[in-house]
């Protein structure tokens, strides 16, 4: 059977503006064909069983030509592939996307085309300019920037377009826009029309630069604007000044890394503007030999105590609880304790009761919260309820800690220091995966992240071992913000300073305390 091939636009850059659709395509891609002008972020949301092949162009160098990519998406198709053409913003839009089509409808092969949000409308609107408004302009048009106005088969009618249309949208047009410009004046537009040119749209790297048809050449040379750039020409223009919003956030330019699988809790940073940058260097995965895990599940019963210090303890323990042919009312009688309230929410998917959440997340902390119970609220203990633990209180107790390989050992000698018996059977490994980063070391390089995360001693020295013996030098000129005490040491020890570090050891309290170190930064707060 022949396969079948999703032109999809990926949209010029926010990764939140990648449609439901695309997404879906790109998760049921056996191969994906992308380009360079579209944000690489898309690519962790891929099958990464799936074929990636890269087939861009940057600043004029073509990593494959057009007609090369025509036979190769007719060469995957033939041998059953389904396939995922992934261009930047819409594929019908100056993309090239209809010769591709051509080249499929010709031989006969099954495609889709899903369109994309083009930067000719979302980078305007990421400036605070509307491409029509009732009082300024009623049309608009969207001009190849690229094409020589001066060649003799131009397909641009410059005495139509250049006073026939209200809003003029320029693609790719700034190594042109001197002709653009003097095309435009010689036939008819005012000198004094406002224009602005915006480069990166909807990036935190977007740069947005206003002026007229008059002058905006020697502009564009002054603030040295290179491709890739938006050009808007109208009277739409004057509306930025009181609708520009996206520069306006204040995380607005702030490219954060983050270094774990799968950051959920980071979404607030999002909405002050921020770009997430995922780049996990561990890999959560099952245990290599279930004997330990399978041993306490058999015993169930006779354990007072369930303790999850995360989320993964969670998944991984009930996945193997229920391959087991468990139920889950062979827990009962047995008292549940989640460290935060994140492992608590998923706990409670499962349809089981928390009993405890300690206050202190410490083994300091859990000990007292157990010799506390069941004094102490059921959902959270009350610190100021602590009282010293006694000793007699865990004697004989048996606890159950499902945990990651090569975790600490400190509350475990605490349990059995008082008299507490506990087992801790590997329930989920953190390995490093297998990933390359030449394009964040490009990032780091050219100052582009403004604050690294680690969220343990893990992503650390994986971050350390995946970029390279230069890695530090690299992230010298990086804010760095950690979880943990930890995790702090392992990063002084490699001779970094570690910037922003929250009291609680949550992914929450670390966005809390990087909006805070943020708002000091720029003087909202004071210090």
């Amino acid at each position: 059977m022949r396969g079948k091939v999703y032109i999809v636009g990926a949209g010029p850059g926010d990764i939140g503006l990648l449609t439901v659709k695309g997404l879906r395509c790109l998760q049921k891609a056996e191969v994906v064909i992308y380009d360079f002008h579209l944000n690489a972020q898309i690519l962790n949301y891929i099958n990464h069983e799936a074929e990636f092949i890269y087939a861009g162009k940057r600043g004029g160098h073509h990593s494959m030509g057009q007609d090369e990519i025509n036979r190769l998406l007719i060469k995957k198709a033939d041998e059953g592939k389904i396939i995922c053409r992934l261009k930047g913003g819409d594929p019908f839009v100056f993309g090239r996307g209809g010769e591709e089509a051509e080249a499929l409808a010709e031989h006969g092969i099954e495609f889709e085309v899903v369109p994309g949000v083009s930067s000719s409308v979302a980078a305007p609107a990421y400036a605070g300019i509307p491409l029509t408004h009732r009082l300024y302009s009623s049309s608009f048009a969207v001009i190849p920037g690229y094409e020589d106005p001066t060649k003799e088969k131009s397909n641009i009618d410059w005495s139509k377009l250049s006073t026939g249309v209200g809003t003029l949208v320029f693609l790719m047009a700034i190594k042109n826009i001197e002709v653009v410009t003097q095309k435009l004046i010689e036939n008819g537009r005012s000198p004094e029309t406002p224009v602005a040119v915006i480069r990166w749209g909807t990036r935190p790297d977007q740069k947005t630069i206003s002026g007229t048809l008059k002058d905006i050449v020697e502009l564009v040379k002054e603030k040295d604007i290179r491709p890739p750039a938006v050009m808007v020409v109208g009277d739409v223009v004057k509306l930025r000044e009181s609708l520009m919003w996206y520069e306006k956030k204040m995380m607005f330019g702030y490219r954060i890394l983050i270094t774990r699988e799968h950051p959920g809790g980071f979404e607030p940073l999002e909405e002050l503007g921020a770009e997430l940058i995922e780049f996990p260097t561990i890999e959560i995965m099952p245990p290599k030999d279930y004997a330990e895990l399978d041993s306490t599940i058999e015993s169930i019963e006779t354990y007072k105590w369930l303790i999850f210090t995360s989320k993964n303890g969670v998944k991984y323990f009930f996945q193997r609880f229920f391959d087991k042919d468990r139920d889950i009312r062979d827990l009962k009688g047995i008292n549940i304790c989640a460290v935060g309230s994140k492992t608590a929410d998923e706990i409670r998917k499962y349809g089981i009761k928390v009993d405890l959440i300690p206050e202190e997340f410490s083994s300091e902390g859990l000990i007292k919260a157990f010799c506390s119970y069941p004094s102490a609220s059921k959902e959270k203990s009350q610190s100021s309820e602590f009282q010293t633990p006694n000793s007699e209180l865990l004697k004989g107790i048996k606890f159950l800690l499902p945990r990651a390989e090569r975790a600490r050992e400190i509350l475990p000698e605490k349990i059995k220091e008082f008299g507490g018996h506990i087992d801790l059977p590997v329930t989920y490994r953190a390995v490093k995966p297998e990933i390359h980063g030449k394009r964040l070391k490009r990032f780091l390089k050219e100052g582009r992240i403004s604050i690294a995360t680690f969220t343990s001693e893990a992503t650390f020295n994986n971050f350390i071992d995946i970029i390279g013996e230069d890695a530090g030098e690299l992230l010298k000129g990086v804010a760095i913000a950690v979880i943990g005490p930890v995790t702090a040491k392992a990063i002084e020890k490699a001779g970094l300073k570690v910037d922003i570090m929250p009291e609680k050891a949550t992914i929450e309290a670390l966005v809390e305390e990087i909006i805070k170190w943020v708002k000091i930064k720029i003087g909202d707060e004071p210090s």
